[in-house]
């Protein structure tokens, strides 16, 4: 038998009783043979080396997988470090802050002191004529959104036909930021169900907001949930009321994709109608990262 390392060793025979086993066990037990601690190692760096491009894969796709690059700002890219634009851009400078900015102030202060002058007079002396008191109330908060649109400087392409006041129809569009709702309200009048907020965005909904028959809700109350669904089936049967808004993508996403909506906006037992909003990222991007 020869005594060098791993290699095969065959069965001796001693005597004659060795010829009661069988040589294939005695070749099996002599071929379990303990590598040494070097090619072990070697063995298991190769194993690592031949799954490493699957772990590279497996790692690529949690980390960038297609639900959360849903909510991922993408930061422009930078034009004006060269020497050729940084003058302009330094000139544009001057003139968003030194005469775009003031302007933009201006007409945001004047549309929130012509708003306060007007609503709180309305709200509270014409509590006896309710319905006049409503309608009021519906155009100065349209009023007050087109003040803030106006102080963006922006401009805004609507297509299709305006929503009306109708029993048995909800409005479902997607959503990138606060501004959506400003957006679209400062045409018409939406009653929108959301999330209570703290703070002057609170205020909001606590007393302009509310005349609209907006629904507000707390997430962490199991019981508003039931309180939502009630108040939702009897805003959608009132032909009074404003027309229904809902987010149902339950959160803001970055206006590249749409992730999966709740079923309760299409469990209403009524018409559902899509609004898509799409922002041009050249001007800004207005995607509200509330993880941030």
């Amino acid at each position: 038998m020869s005594h060098e390392k791993n290699t095969i060793r065959y069965p001796r025979v001693e005597s004659e009783m060795d010829f009661s086993r069988d040589p294939l066990e005695v070749l099996e037990a002599e071929l379990v043979m303990e590598p040494p601690k070097s090619e072990l190692t070697k063995m298991l760096l190769s194993n690592l080396l031949d799954i490493s491009p699957i772990l590279n894969e497996a790692a690529s796709a949690i980390i960038d997988d297609s639900f959360t690059r849903c909510f991922k700002s993408n930061p422009p890219e930078r034009w004006n470090w060269n020497i050729y634009l940084f003058p302009l851009w330094c000139l544009g400078v001057v003139i968003r802050y030194g005469i775009l900015f003031p302007v933009r102030l201006l007409l945001l202060t004047g549309g929130w002191l012509i708003f306060l002058a007007c609503f709180y007079p309305v709200h509270n002396l014409l509590k006896d004529h309710d319905k006049l008191r409503r309608k009021l109330e519906r155009g100065l908060v349209e009023f007050l959104c087109g003040a803030f649109v106006a102080s963006w400087t922006g401009v805004i392409k609507y297509h299709g036909p305006r929503p009306t006041s109708r029993p048995k129809q909800v409005f479902v569009a997607n959503h990138t930021s606060m501004i959506d709702f400003i957006i679209l309200e400062q045409t018409t009048a939406f009653a929108c169900i959301m999330q209570k907020h703290p703070g002057w965005v609170g205020w909001l909904q606590t007393l302009p907001l509310d005349s609209l028959g907006c629904i507000m809700f707390n997430r962490n109350e199991a019981q508003d949930r039931l309180l939502v669904a009630k108040k939702l089936r009897e805003h959608v049967e009132n032909p009074e009321s404003n027309p229904l808004l809902i987010f149902p993508e339950g959160t803001c996403v970055n206006n590249e994709y749409v992730v999966m909506f709740k079923k309760g906006a299409f469990e209403l037992g009524c018409t559902v109608y899509p609004i898509a909003m799409k922002y041009n990222k050249i001007f800004v991007d207005a995607f509200w990262n509330s993880r941030k």
